[in-house]
């Protein structure tokens, strides 16, 4: 396995300057100087003699040059020139430009890999109707949330979940009416003052009776899905703005007063913990907590409360929330470390990790997700000392280029792999498509949200942040081939990559098409898609950041495909168990985040990107945002 990373770094340095216009002296000298042949006439005295001469030989051209075009104009303006006269002094000053014209100016040097980039990263001039273009396709991504919540409103209305294909609803989430929060801010982003009417009076009427009867649930899902919607539409109401509401629905501390009452049956998982880690179970209608079966906890559902219980504690006035969640990350600080990176499993009553499988997919993702974006939202406030976060956060980037990034073969897809026995045991060329976050991850943290544009021309990139954008990129194409090399256009769960060490014949995406059928091998059981949102999440992110239309392009791809085959005529979206066969068989399943993540994700995407900029808001794990103030 490659130790270092699989791509040459002299890419990303490179000399970016325009070449500046060249004197008539610079010219001449630079000239000679260039030529082997004369720098050794130079050397010697006759040689310079004769440069010299030259030199001023061709200045008196020149002079003689302009007094016989002087002339030109005077015997014109006389009419006492001849048009053979004129003629003959026309062409003797043609032909003297032509020797001393002006060296072409030439466009700037570019990485190898990176496209000529003038306004829209495509090399050609942005047309008029771009924006126009573009406009439209945002339009068909609301009509696309328009026809998933009619589905779910019809047929799943109070239930966590819709199954379209059978036409009902499902509680797989604790029963709190997940997809009406999660599907919240969505409609609120998009301007769907009916879906937010509708959302915002069920919640006001069912979800704080909801949870004080309630039972088990998870800590994690919970917190992502239904606090941080509840506290988005909270922020998205106005109020949290200094303005007042600009969408229907119940007055914004509404949503505050449930999101308090909710947050405090969930402190119960950490106060219920011997240790700092909180148990992964919560029983909502008393207020206690347990561990999972089998006695351990996540390692990235522990470590991804934090942006929305900091956010509750600043709009609260109530500091225990943060308290409690920064607590873990103040512990996770404390802990041996492979590299930066962690496995996948951690106990609450040792406080220390199980096991040695180490990755970004599942149970490992959102822990790296967190630790810049939770340093994003902290760092300006005063008297603060989370730069830590920011210390974990790289140091793990640096082990992640190190131990579990390689190329496929034959065509070099860069992937992350994963460790299932540690850094010393075998490499896995395994990814799921869940490390999809990690390309938007990358470019936020290289950035932090401003265009790259911006961060190059004030100096603001390191070594390390050109690095990760570099690598942001490159991931972001893979991403992309798993959705493209399939039949359907649409991602599996997971992917594994053709290695030196490991292939399997017969298990391609179907797409004989593709350039990379022969680099992505799908298992059978990893064929399903779930309507995922971790590509375009990525891709959202790189295109606020690069401004490349390619991102978008590249969305809307993926978003067809969902059209073409997971949309359902009675209402909704459904998920599919073999995106490599046509027609593809229907799960009957539409995921809360779909409408949460995957079609916000789209519409920002194809939209404005003054709305919601990436340097004023963070986006929790679930896409719920959060502003970033100067201080919280």
């Amino acid at each position: 396995m490659s130790k270092s990373l699989p791509y040459s770094m002299k890419d990303v340095h490179y000399d970016n300057a325009k070449f500046r216009h060249r004197s008539f002296f610079k010219v001449i000298t630079q000239n000679l100087l260039t030529s082997n042949k004369k720098r050794e006439c130079v050397s010697c005295s006759t040689g310079k003699f004769l440069g010299l001469l030259m030199i001023f030989g061709l200045a008196y051209l020149m002079l003689t040059h302009e007094n016989s075009r002087d002339s030109v104009s005077d015997g014109l303006a006389k009419g006492v020139r001849t048009n053979e006269e004129h003629k003959v002094v026309t062409d003797v000053g043609i032909r003297f430009k032509k020797i001393f014209r002006r060296a072409p100016r030439l466009p700037p040097r570019l990485s190898p890999d990176e496209k000529v980039s003038y306004g829209n990263f495509t090399g050609k001039p942005i047309e008029p109707n771009v924006e126009a273009n573009w406009n439209a396709r945002q339009q068909n991504v609301k009509e696309a949330f328009t026809h998933a919540w009619s589905g779910y409103k019809k047929f799943a209305m109070g239930y966590d979940e819709l199954m379209p294909v059978s036409r009902h609803g499902v509680d797989g989430l604790g029963g709190l009416g997940a997809t009406i929060v999660d599907a919240l801010d969505t409609a609120m982003i998009m301007g769907l003052d009916e879906v937010v009417s509708e959302a915002g009076s069920w919640i006001e009427s069912h979800l704080l009776e909801r949870i004080s009867q309630k039972g088990q649930v998870n800590l994690f899902e919970t917190t992502i899905r239904v606090l941080g919607g509840l506290l988005s539409a909270y922020h998205l109401s106005g109020v949290d703005q200094g303005v007042n509401s600009a969408h229907k629905g119940p007055k914004p501390t509404i949503y505050l007063d449930i999101a308090k009452n909710l947050a405090n049956r969930l402190l119960s998982a950490f106060s219920s913990s011997p240790t700092a880690i909180p148990f992964s179970d919560v029983i909502l209608r008393d207020s206690s907590a347990h561990p999972a079966p089998d006695g351990l906890s996540s390692t990235s559902e522990v470590s991804s409360l934090q942006l929305e219980l900091n956010y509750l504690s600043a709009i609260s006035g109530d500091p225990k929330y943060s308290t409690e969640a920064m607590k873990v990350l103040a512990h996770f600080k404390t802990l041996p470390k492979v590299e930066g990176l962690v496995p996948i499993y951690i106990s609450p009553h040792s406080g220390e990790f199980s096991g040695e499988n180490i990755r970004l997919g599942s149970r490992g993702d959102s822990y790296y997700e967190y630790l810049i974006k939770v340093w994003l939202q902290l760092r300006a406030i005063k008297d603060g000392n989370f730069s830590y976060l920011y210390d974990m956060y790289e140091e793990a980037m640096k082990g992640v280029r190190h131990l579990l990034v390689q190329k496929s073969i034959p065509n070099e897809l860069v992937f992350v792999g994963e460790l299932p026995y540690g850094s010393k045991g075998s490499f896995s060329p395994k990814m799921d498509h869940l490390v999809c976050f990690l390309p938007g991850t990358l470019a936020l943290g290289a950035t932090k949200g401003i265009t790259k544009e911006k961060a190059m021309k004030d100096n603001l990139l390191t070594f390390e942040d050109l690095q990760n954008l570099k690598l942001a990129e490159d991931l972001a194409k893979t991403c992309f081939e798993m959705y493209s090399v399939t039949s359907t256009g649409l991602a599996p769960e997971i992917a594994y990559f053709h290695t030196e060490e490991y292939f399997e014949d017969g298990l391609d995406g179907g797409n004989k098409s593709s350039e990379y059928v022969n680099d992505i091998i799908i298992k059978q059981a990893d064929r399903h898609n779930l309507l995922r949102p971790e590509t375009v999440e990525s891709l959202f992110v790189l295109y606020r950041i690069t401004q490349d239309q390619k991102y978008r392009e590249w969305g809307w791809q993926i978003f067809e495909s969902f059209e073409k085959y997971t949309k359902v005529d009675s209402g909704g979206y459904t998920s599919l168990d073999d995106v490599t066969t046509l027609p593809p068989q229907r799960r009957d399943k539409m995921e809360t985040f779909f409408l949460g993540e995957t079609l916000k994700y789209l519409y920002l995407l194809f939209g404005d990107s003054s709305v919601m900029p990436l340097d004023k808001y963070v986006f929790n794990t679930e896409a719920h945002p959060f502003p970033i103030k100067d201080a919280i």
